[in-house]
């Protein structure tokens, strides 16, 4: 068969007969378009008999009748309709090719608003670390698929580093790169925001009103860093000493202000869960102190640690490691006191400190203060029909799918299990979805399931670093024998890990659909 692509998403041309409809499908395609009328010449098929073989075989079918250099602007409108309800990938016939080529040209030329929903196999919701491993993940299994990814920004992060710049180990541009680079090949890239689901209809809605069509939605777009929620915080970040290695441009002040630092009251604050990285707040905390030490200044240092939590770490095995660093560095841990309040100018934080059922307020004085906001699902998806009723995206914990709508997932720090949000908990995340989905594309149940792993590098000094890897319920899970990494002790190796090797494989490996150490754990297996 004479088949011309014209993009991911179509292909094009001359007539077809019944019998070609066998090939067409064993090719991949899903769906088909005759732009003839029919009687056009004599001998010619009519539309009819090809929807009849298409239907038999599963695909689907649309007439979209145009004569030949008369093509309007209702032929037209009637071309772009199609492609935007018909699955992807599409072959559309005339008597040469030409009529179907020239009506895609004209629906593309169409504004937005006149062509409906755009329809892609696959919506993946967030542009960050998950969505974009699980898209290279899939494309890397079927590049056939249609895949679309919704993200507004033109700028990627690897977040992990952000404590890094903190410490004064990585730059921050070391951390950023265009957008547009990591974008898989063959995925197409919808510059915007999405504002609500509509998983009754299959659609994604954007917040300019363009609405996006899917047969499986994987939802993906990260956590809200709620600033706001602490009066006062978001008019003095980055000056006054309030610091946050949770921002882009806010990591390399924290540099300063520590490197600059001449004896005081330092604090550190951690709010309630769920937040990305837990281990953010003492890691700051612990860079921090560790430069004091070799400056021969931590002794005129007061460092105070406030938690919501009532422990150091959710994970026992992990604690005493902590707290001899915690001892080594002098630091004086409140537990289940939370910052609601912050003068910058005047240099006063305050806290609400729980002390079994009394509740109190206390005002801190501080030099340099390190914040960490509280942390929400992002508000498009707490009212939408998606939210569990913690506002994430509900999810059931091993296959990552929605318990009500059997064609949506969900993965990294949006959706509701409850695994540390991180970005190694979304790596290994990204082929379970990435199978699942697939598996739901051609009818089945999900194939893979996941554990709950996740990983907290907890930098307690620069050269070394508590590994802590564990899963559902606090399981450990280490990736290496203990006699190469004991993850409840500081190692040099994990240090190398951190500084040197995991960067390279979060660019070139995660966002690449290279699944090291993550392959997608079967259901059942051992």
């Amino acid at each position: 068969m004479d088949i011309t692509p014209l993009g991911d998403s179509l292909s094009v041309s001359p007539q077809i007969r019944p019998a070609d409809v066998a090939e067409i499908a064993a090719l991949g395609f899903r769906a088909i378009i005759c732009n003839r009328p029919d009687g056009e010449e004599q001998g010619q098929p009519a539309a009819s008999e090809i929807e009849a073989e298409a239907r038999r075989l599963g695909l689907d079918f649309a007439h979209v009748p145009a004569t030949a250099g008369a093509l309007d602007d209702n032929a037209c409108a009637a071309m772009a309709k199609a492609l935007a309800e018909l699955p992807a990938p599409v072959l559309a016939y005339c008597r040469s090719g030409a009529r179907s080529r020239k009506l895609w040209e004209m629906a593309r030329a169409l504004p937005k608003a006149a062509t409906g929903a755009t329809s892609f196999d696959i919506v993946i919701v967030g542009g960050g670390s998950a969505g974009i491993a699980t898209a290279a993940s899939i494309l890397k299994r079927d590049r056939r698929i249609s895949v679309a990814i919704v993200e507004p920004s033109d700028v990627h992060y690897y977040q992990p580093g952000w404590t890094m710049v903190g410490g004064g180990i990585f730059t921050k541009e070391f951390t950023r790169r265009q957008e547009a680079s990591v974008i898989p090949d063959g995925a197409t890239w919808i510059k915007a925001s999405a504002a609500g689901f509509a998983p009754d209809r299959d659609r994604v809605v954007l917040c300019d009103g363009r609405e996006l069509a899917y047969r499986v939605l994987i939802a993906c777009p990260g956590i809200k860093l709620d600033w706001d929620a602490i009066p006062g915080l978001r008019e003095t970040l980055g000056r006054n000493g309030v610091t946050s290695n949770y921002g882009y441009d806010l990591a390399p002040y924290t540099n300063s202000l520590v490197r600059e630092f001449r004896g005081g009251r330092a604090l550190f604050t951690q709010p309630v869960m769920p937040i990305k990285c837990a281990g953010a707040p003492q890691k700051a905390m612990y860079m921090s102190c560790h430069r004091w030490e070799r400056a021969g200044m931590l002794k005129d240092v007061d460092v105070q640690f406030h938690t919501a939590g009532a422990v150091l770490f959710g994970v026992a095995a992990y604690v005493p490691a902590l707290m001899e660093y915690v001892d080594r560095y002098g630091g004086h841990l409140n537990f289940q006191s939370s910052l609601v309040a912050i003068d910058g100018a005047a240099k006063v934080a305050t806290f609400e400190q729980r002390h079994g059922d009394t509740v109190s307020r206390v005002e801190e004085r501080f030099d340099l203060i390190h914040v960490v906001p509280p942390q929400t699902a992002p508000d498009f998806v707490r009212s939408s029909p998606l939210a569990a009723a913690n506002g994430f995206i509900e999810v059931d914990e091993a296959t990552l799918r929605h318990p009500r709508y059997p064609n949506v997932f969900a993965l990294g720090d949006a959706c509701s299990a409850s695994n540390a949000k991180t970005a190694a908990a979304a790596r290994k995340q990204a082929p379970v979805v990435a199978v699942n989905a697939l598996a739901a594309l051609a009818g089945r149940e999900p194939v893979a399931d996941y554990d709950g792993y996740g990983s907290c590098p907890l930098t307690v000094e620069a050269g070394k670093i508590v590994l802590a890897e564990f899963g559902y319920g606090g399981k450990l899970t280490p990736s290496f024998p203990s006699w190469l990494i004991d993850g409840t002790r500081p190692s040099r190796l994990s240090w190398l890990l951190k500084d040197t090797i995991l960067p390279p494989v979060y660019w070139h490996g995660m966002l690449k659909g290279r699944e090291w150490l993550v392959k997608p754990h079967p259901i059942g297996a051992d």
